[in-house]
């Protein structure tokens, strides 16, 4: 299975970075869509404010990551017969390398979602890639072949979109969803397995309203496992078909449980303080729940909601007692996480032929960042009173979400990767 090339109180995300200006995993250097810095653009175009535009050969989903001078992108190409791993220089945008593994079988996947969905993840020593069937690799940031880990098949008629974590000596990674469904942790030097827990999904006995997730619907999570700190212990936090599972970090042992999770869910949960937020996929359930417990922790729920008015597939980012959201359908959203009270939902603006969005708010200061499918990025103010600060173009799709680093807005669209900056600076 395993390849080696080598011979409940306060909850935080355990994933940090040692340097305020790396972005090593997608939604940042604590898994919750913010960063410290403050300085980055908030105008641009495709003429202005622009470092520079790599051409990628082919459309992909997944989000960049930045450690040093390298920015990492997944890449599919020849629809997944090959999938790669790409390298680029900050500063002038040119690639530095290319490596990646060739998988020949036929693998389902969503039209809108191409192979190599899930994003990649560095700790400064080395980039881990999870390729779903293909497997999970990994490379030194120079290039070099570290190990390859075989998870086996992993089928779902809309493809992969969990990207793998790195926490302390270990790679955790969620190879679902699909019948194969499992939560694995490998160690992050050999890629030798050191747990692994089946998650079969089953059809839900009872139906749950909405579009799909019902009996005659399409089940399975598409969220990034989550690792919080809680009561003393490190958790892995993961939604699942009809719930919200907590496991140990170390053993993989199931801690807790919470019900409420509708069958379909694309957004990954967030913490901030001792609270966890989850938003369900389809017109799914909204879930605020205190971290930690054991045993089902149903009860504890702080706020719940079975059914959404709106679909949602970004994940939730939280400022000063509120939730934002990007809903799927163009509306942007902010709730009290004190009570789950609707504070404003709002149309967002959009300069291209969509404003729906996939991708995941991201918090600077009082500024969210967020990008339409149109690959608008939107700037909102993050309070309680709606308003648009700036709506920047650059006439290019995206389905993901941005990175920043020291200064530097990196945007990943269906044709280019997008290095952006104020050019005062």
């Amino acid at each position: 299975m395993i390849r080696s090339v080598l011979a409940a109180s306060v909850i935080t995300a355990v994933v940090v970075s040692p340097q305020a200006a790396q972005w090593p995993s997608w939604r940042g250097p604590n898994q919750d869509g913010t960063t410290p810095e403050t300085r980055f653009a908030t105008t641009w175009n495709k003429e202005s404010n622009v470092r520079w535009r790599t051409p990628l050969p082919e459309p992909g989903n997944s989000s960049p990551i930045v450690w040093g001078n390298r920015v990492f992108v997944t890449q599919a190409l020849q629809d997944g017969k090959r999938r790669t791993l790409m390298c680029f220089d900050r500063t002038s945008g040119k690639l530095l390398w290319q490596e990646g593994v060739a998988y020949g079988e036929e693998d389902p996947h969503h039209k809108t979602n191409p192979h190599c969905a899930a994003s990649p993840v560095t700790d400064g020593e080395r980039v881990v890639a999870s390729f779903a069937s293909a497997g999970v690799v990994a490379y030194s940031l120079d290039g070099k072949p570290l190990w390859t880990a075989d998870l086996g098949r992993q089928r779902h008629n809309w493809g992969q979109g969990s990207s793998p974590v790195i926490a302390g000596d270990s790679v955790i990674v969620y190879h679902g969803p699909g019948e194969f469904s499992t939560l694995w942790a490998l160690d992050k030097v050999t890629g030798a397995r050191k747990w692994s827990v089946p998650l079969k999904e089953q059809q839900p006995e009872e139906r749950f309203d909405g579009f799909a997730g019902d009996k005659n619907g399409m089940i399975g999570t598409f969220s990034t496992p989550l690792i919080v700190s809680a009561g003393g212990r490190k958790e892995v936090v993961l939604p699942v078909v009809s719930k919200l599972r907590g496991f140990d970090l170390a053993t993989g042992r199931e801690l807790w449980s919470a019900d409420g999770v509708n069958p379909l869910v694309y957004a990954s949960p967030t913490a901030t303080g001792g609270t966890l937020v989850l938003y369900g996929g389809f017109f799914g359930s909204a879930m605020f729940l205190p971290a930690g417990g054991e045993g089902d922790v149903t009860g504890r729920r702080l706020f719940y909601e079975r059914r959404l008015k709106k679909h949602v597939i970004g994940s939730p980012v939280i400022h000063d007692g509120h939730v934002y959201a990007a809903l799927t359908d163009g509306f942007g959203q902010c709730v009290e996480l004190a009570t789950g009270k609707t504070v404003w939902e709002e149309r967002l603006p959009a300069n291209g032929a969509s404003s729906q969005t996939w991708s995941s708010p991201v918090l600077v200061q009082n500024r969210l960042y967020v990008v339409n499918q149109s690959g608008d990025t939107l700037v909102l103010r993050a309070a309680p009173k709606f308003e648009v600060i700036a709506v920047n173009p650059v006439g290019e799709p995206s389905n993901s979400t941005l990175a920043l680093s020291d200064g530097d807005i990196f945007l990943r669209t269906q044709e280019a990767l997008w290095c952006l900056a104020d050019s005062k600076r």
